[in-house]
């Protein structure tokens, strides 16, 4: 087996770490959230959702993986002495893997589509209308080409390996990102009828912060927002240095991938109201958002079929971004699996990275042929019941199984001050009584959901 390779820097930690947060589900799933649940309100909430939840789980994760230096399977076995405790905490390990191998499956189903997407302008200027229809039609075909093409994209980074491929990567794709949604953001906020979008997005409705469907909301969001209980963070933490200080880097992943979503919100809210704007309906009688599930794929190309000569270039830089987003989290997601594959067989990288990409891919060609019955299914079964159930088993874990002292020396490794600070007067604790219950409110809320 290959040695365990390391982050070449906390940068490059980060990056990845919050590359593989920042996804569809930061620049989609929380501006629409955000529209249908009161807009500032929802964004208050989130706020304090992402600390309240979010951040303990994170510190949880990264800390078991590196206190293992090995991908979930091994390193939720090694918190306990107890025969009983290693065999469920590998199930658990080995639960989140295969997670997270399925929400890849999707994901690069989804992704394909934002690829089709960024080529409909370019067929649009060089006038080859069945081309443009066909890249923007719903298809068997069309899926099945992109699929494939968006999981080689991950396939080709995931076999560089962490340093040359996902690290080095991340650093470039990040700032990219960065780049993009500033730029996007700025150019929508001049659009007339921007300025309700902003009202909306940024002035609470403090009336409607103590909705139930606003706090459960934007505590669901929080929690899936920074990849929890996916395996992915607590492999992420298998490759961090014993010297980096892993409350400080959760700290910044956090605050990295929350700005992310704020921005995000700050470009997706007012496109919808300059699109509002611009004679495209995007609220139904009643307030609530239409078609909030595909607001990508149709409010915000009608939006941009109203722009004239901008239009292209603008739809073109906006599905860009979305999949330098798509590709930061899916080279992470398939890393998961790639890395059990290395662990337990001793295959290399190539050949680890390329039977797990085929695996993958081969369940996403077997959601494309049967797309009605099996796509909303996984979506379902990954996110709404697997990510949530994992996630409180390692919760427990990490309050109840791992021993407190245990914990202690691994996070003193980098931290050496710790233990007099105020950090680890409330993290163990806190861990341990309210992360498992507040995790059992988005279950529950998942599961009646």
């Amino acid at each position: 087996m290959e040695a365990r390779a390391q982050f070449s820097s906390k940068l490059g930690f980060v990056m990845a770490a919050a590359g593989s947060a920042i996804g569809v589900g930061n620049i989609w799933g929380f501006p629409t959230q955000a529209a249908s649940n009161g807009g500032g309100a929802f964004l208050l909430v989130y706020l304090l959702m992402i600390f309240l939840l979010g951040y303990p789980m994170l510190v949880a994760e990264i800390t078991i993986g590196r206190h293992g230096q090995a991908g979930p399977f091994r390193a939720l076995q090694q918190l306990s002495g107890n025969q009983a405790a290693r065999i469920i905490g590998g199930l658990v390990g080995l639960a989140a893997v295969v997670t997270v191998s399925l929400i890849f499956t999707f994901y690069a189903i989804v992704s394909g589509w934002f690829v089709a997407y960024a080529l409909e302008p370019l067929a649009r200027i060089a006038g080859t209308a069945p081309a443009a229809d066909w890249l923007t039609g719903f298809s068997t075909s069309r899926n099945l080409v992109f699929t494939l093409l968006f999981a080689l994209l991950s396939l080709y980074v995931v076999s560089r390996g962490l340093e040359q491929g996902i690290e080095k990567w991340s650093r470039r794709l990040m700032p990219l990102l960065l780049a993009m949604l500033v730029l996007l953001t700025g150019y929508m906020l001049l659009q007339p009828g921007a300025g309700a979008g902003l009202r909306a997005y940024l002035v609470p409705d403090f009336s409607r912060v103590l909705h139930g469907e606003v706090l459960i909301g934007a505590l669901g969001q929080s929690f899936f927002s920074l990849s929890l209980g996916a395996a992915v963070m607590m492999l992420y933490g298998s490759y961090l240095s014993r010297q980096a200080s892993i409350p400080a880097l959760a700290a910044q992943v956090t605050l990295l991938d929350t700005s992310v979503a704020f921005l995000a919100g700050l470009l997706i809210l007012p496109a919808m109201y300059v699109a509002q704007h611009n004679g495209v309906e995007i609220f139904a009688a009643d307030g609530s958002l239409l078609s909030s599930d595909t607001l990508v794929f149709s409010v915000l190309p009608a939006l941009f079929n109203t722009m004239g000569a901008a239009q292209y270039p603008v739809a073109l830089a906006f599905f860009v971004l979305m999949i330098v987003a798509a590709l930061t989290s899916s080279i992470s997601m398939l890393e998961a699996p790639v890395s059990l594959a290395m662990e337990s067989t001793g295959l290399s990288r190539l050949k680890a990275t390329w039977l797990m990409t085929a695996l993958c891919t081969l369940i996403s060609v077997v959601i494309v042929f049967n797309f009605g019955s099996l796509f909303g299914l996984v979506i379902t079964l990954t996110t709404q019941y697997a990510q949530p159930l994992v996630s409180l088993c390692i919760t427990l874990y990490a309050g109840w199984v791992w021993q407190r002292n245990r914990v202690l020396a691994e996070l003193k490794a980098g931290c050496p001050g710790l233990e007099q600070g105020l950090f680890w007067k409330i993290w163990p604790w806190y861990v341990r009584l309210v992360c498992p219950v507040l995790v059992l409110v988005v279950i529950i809320q998942s599961v009646g959901g």
